[in-house]
């Protein structure tokens, strides 16, 4: 099945608390922005995120770091489509050194993983496979 990665890195707009913390919302926006580009590459529609069934944040996220999602289509039925998700930490701010410095990180961190189902209405798939 076809996977979907974004990478971005995470801005002071991105950070909601003390210490330049993100909001852990913030991943789960990272995934329903995956999830609406696998419909569209699955059925030629965006779709409906219709729940979330597991969601664990692992590690906290701050400004400057940059993030890498990415999503699959796990399971499908006739309009129900089954995403896992995961968020890694792979570049990570470093403000105790200065306010510019980052480093690249050898492993990436697991900051968030997801599961969910999203909706196709049946007239609304274009690329039936």
């Amino acid at each position: 099945m076809t996977k979907v990665t974004l990478r971005l890195r995470m801005s002071n707009h991105d950070a909601h608390y003390g210490g330049n913390l993100v909001d852990g919302a913030r991943m789960l926006g990272l995934f329903g922005d995956i999830a609406t580009e696998l419909l569209i590459r699955r059925d030629g529609d965006e779709g409906l995120f219709v729940a979330y069934d597991d969601v664990q944040f692992k590690a906290p996220v701050y400004a400057g770091d940059y993030i890498e999602a990415e999503g699959e289509i796990v399971s499908e039925g006739n309009s129900s489509r089954k995403m896992r998700f995961a968020a890694y930490k792979v570049i990570q701010a470093r403000p105790d050194i200065s306010d510019s410095a980052c480093d690249v990180l050898e492993e990436p961190i697991l900051v968030c993983q997801a599961s969910g189902t999203c909706v196709v209405p049946k007239d609304k798939q274009r690329n039936n496979k």
